[in-house]
């Protein structure tokens, strides 16, 4: 009755946005909740919920695009929606609010840097840059680097900013010990803050607080968007969640923005980095806002209906992630046939396992299957190797997925620096990246003279070398090399080439003077060439950048202009939003676009792909689920390595192979290996084990595929459970992450703090 009654009152043919939906996929595009919640399990459409939902509300509730806002979480994503929604809209969306988190809390930062209290050129800075920073702070502070890791010091601020936690919020005594990265912290935020340098974690933050400091913008905001939604949302982190409630206007009653949310609780998988599951659990509680608009306040909708695997696999999805407690609940299903049983491979060791594999490969193409079509997934990237070795000798093409993006290689992020430098002369990171690169002389001694007179005197790395020259303070050789570096910076100073030079030309010029290519390229090796080339790519990148240019970025004026400002030019130059658009795509983790090869991947890197035949290999206790996961009292880690099965499992359209193996090299050592229990919460009815009897591979249908076939569910009669701590007189404090037989035979597997793993009897051990 819903769909007729909208029908009337607008008297538009919705035969378009709903006829290529099913049921569940209507009832979520149709809502009229105020809140809506889609469930989305693995392979169910959600992407075309999103893209229909969008043109539902411009085209039959007559909502104007540009007062929706559509978040994603990679720029691929961003870009396959905006074209999805073009080709249904029939209409070109190019300042519609569709981006990632990153990408559009930039372009808040952009069009309001003053009331965000930034410089106006604000750069923003990679992991890498970041990074290199953090090191400076610490050697100046006497840090040691060996005893304490930058990389910590690093993620301690990330995790800090993702939280919503400045330094100043901070408890020093809380640290116990670690004291020094509060005050590394503090100093980082002061030299950012002083030289306009702006990181991933602090575009979140820093679009946070402007909405909490800034009255009048988040006013504008909340009247400007009538409809919110959000792709992913299980992925969401503190910050995020937070920047998303306060603009919603949660609990406001004056406020009326429709929130639609999409993900999936059963592949949360991203605890590790900062996302919080409960957000996902918790939005019909705290999105609650609308009950004095009269509609209906919250809704649930599931999307069960699979189109991606067989039958048998999504059976085999749905009883492993039964097995996690706290879940919304749903149960995938599909109207295609069972398929195939799942096979099981147990290995006498991963090389045993990569043959295996390989030989499944070598059958499917034979057989006419494409390589493309095949992914092998791992928990640990580590276990890559023994694939790859079998895979080269066999002579199959194979990628490695997951590998460096373009703007994050090192001879692209060399260029990029001279560009940075040549643009912002405050910009230290890039001064210390190039300022030796190509090489010219100027050692590590002569950089940290500049350095050390840089904090002495609170200067910016150039200014100190400026200062360092005039006063002779400098070595005579330093000197001149150091002289050579700043008047080539200022032979490629931007802002004097701008008006004669397009940006491609500026780039090009930049990177010939540099002699970037003849460094890199130096060798002749294939290796070379690649470099060079990406150098070249990079001018084909600006070329392209500048004949279209970045809608987000672009779209920046449109939103000053709507506060009253008159100022037409928000960024007043052309390559700083260069520099900004190459920062933010290198902020995406994902590989390049694929070719006719095997995909070798991790499973937290296959979330999102799908392949019709995908090998799940090392599905072993202690590996896959983790050791650490084992060790988790609280359950919460072995509850996202289930999920992450459940996410492996899906990524198989057709064709699933899980493998194990006996024995397993790890560390140097060759270990026992026993099989997952996730495998034992596979129904034995679903399962083909496959066995290896001399060297041929063999198959049956196994009756008696159960628990009792797994190590990790063996009784005993002692006092001993997985994930106890224990203590052996020799072998020093360790946890238990498997136990094996009963009785006498008894025998317990204990990952020692120092004593690597060890396989103990129990009846001699005498374990506390």
């Amino acid at each position: 009755m819903m769909l007729k009654l909208t029908v009337v009152k607008n008297n538009m043919d919705i035969s378009q946005i709903i006829d290529p939906l099913n049921k569940a996929q209507r009832q979520a595009v149709c809502s009229e909740a105020q809140n809506t919640l889609v469930l989305a399990g693995a392979g169910s459409g959600k992407t075309r919920v999103l893209v229909h939902r969008i043109a539902w509300l411009a085209q039959i509730e007559n909502v104007s695009p540009y007062s929706i806002m559509a978040v994603t979480f990679t720029n691929k994503a961003a870009g396959e929606m905006r074209f999805r929604i073009e080709n249904l809209l029939k209409t070109p969306l190019r300042n519609m609010w569709v981006g990632t988190f990153h990408g559009l809390a930039h372009r808040l930062l952009r069009a309001h840097w003053m009331d965000a209290k930034l410089v106006e050129n604000f750069q923003i800075i990679d992991s890498d840059d970041q990074l290199r920073l953090i090191k400076r702070i610490m050697k100046e502070m006497g840090i040691d680097e060996k005893q304490h890791p930058p990389r910590e010091t690093q993620w301690f601020i990330n995790d800090c900013k993702d939280n919503g936690h400045r330094a100043e919020h901070l408890n020093p005594q809380e640290f116990h010990g670690r004291e020094f990265m509060l005050d590394v912290y503090f100093r980082y935020e002061e030299l950012c803050q002083r030289t306009g340098l702006v990181d991933f974690a602090e575009l979140l933050l820093r679009a946070h607080e402007l909405w909490l400091k800034q009255p009048h913008v988040l006013k504008h905001y909340q009247q400007r968007f009538s409809h919110i939604l959000v792709d992913e949302f299980q992925d969401t982190n503190t910050i995020q969640y937070a920047w998303l409630k306060v603009l919603s206007g949660n609990n406001l009653p004056d406020t009326h923005i429709n929130t639609f949310v999409v993900g999936d609780d059963d592949q949360s998988i991203y605890g590790w980095r900062g996302a919080k599951i409960e957000h996902i659990r918790d939005f019909s509680r705290d999105f609650n806002a609308g009950a004095s608009t009269g509609k209906k306040v919250s809704e649930t909708i599931k999307l069960e209906q699979n189109y991606r695997s067989t039958g048998n696999i999504l059976e085999a999805a749905n009883s492993v992630i039964a097995n996690n407690s706290d879940r919304l609940g749903k149960e995938l299903w599909t109207d295609d046939s069972e398929g195939e049983l799942l096979q099981v491979y147990k290995a006498f060791n991963e090389i045993d396992e990569a043959n295996y594999v390989a030989s499944q490969i070598e059958k499917w193409v034979d057989n006419g299957g494409k390589r493309s079509d095949i992914a092998i997934l791992y928990r640990s990237n580590a276990q890559s190797q023994p694939h790859e070795y079998e895979l080269v000798k066999r002579g199959i093409p194979y990628r490695v997925y997951g590998g460096l993006r373009f703007y994050e290689r090192a001879e692209v992020k060399d260029a990029l620096a001279y560009i940075r430098l040549a643009t912002n002369r405050q910009d230290d990171a890039a001064f210390e990246r190039i300022i030796n690169t190509p090489t010219r002389g100027i050692g590590q001694r002569t950089v940290d003279i500049i350095r050390d007179a840089a904090k002495n005197n609170q200067q910016f790395l150039w200014q100190s070398a400026q200062e360092l020259i005039e006063s002779k303070q400098l070595s005579a050789r330093a000197a001149t090399a150091v002289q050579k570096f700043i008047d080539l910076m200022d032979e490629l100073d931007c802002s004097t080439q701008s008006d004669e030079m397009s940006l491609s030309e500026q780039v090009t010029h930049i990177i010939e003077m540099s002699l970037l290519k003849e460094f890199h390229g130096k060798d002749n090796s294939e290796r070379a060439q690649a470099k060079t080339e990406n150098l070249d790519e990079l001018i084909n990148a600006v070329k392209r950048f500048d004949d279209e240019g970045d809608p987000l970025l672009e779209a920046v004026k449109e939103s000053i202009q709507e506060m009253g400002n008159n100022d037409d030019e928000v960024l007043t130059n052309p390559m700083s939003e260069f520099l900004a658009h190459a920062a933010l795509e290198a902020g995406e983790g994902q590989a390049d676009e694929w070719e006719e090869c095997v995909q070798l991947m991790s499973l937290h890197s296959a979330k999102g792909l799908e392949f019709e035949l995908v090998f799940l290999s090392g599905v072993e206790q202690g590996l896959f689920p983790h050791k650490n996961a084992l060790q988790d009292y609280v359950g919460g880690k072995l509850e996202e390595e289930r999920r992450l099965c459940y996410v492996g499992i899906t990524r198989a359209r057709q064709q699933l192979h899980l493998t194990h193996a006996e024995n397993r090299t790890m560390y140097g050592r060759s270990e026992m290996a026993y099989p997952s229990q996730f495998l034992s919460e596979i129904p034995a009815d679903l399962i083909s084990q496959v066995r290896a009897v001399n060297n041929n591979i063999s198959s049956f249908n196994s009756s008696s595929y159960n628990k009792s076939s797994f190590s990790a569910y063996d009784e005993n009669e002692a006092d001993i459970a997985i994930g106890q701590r224990v203590t052996h007189k020799k072998f020093g404090e360790g946890t238990v992450i498997d136990i094996e037989g009963s009785g006498a035979r008894a025998r317990v597997q204990v990952s020692f703090d120092y004593n690597g793993t060890r396989w103990l009897m129990l009846s001699v051990a005498n374990l506390i």
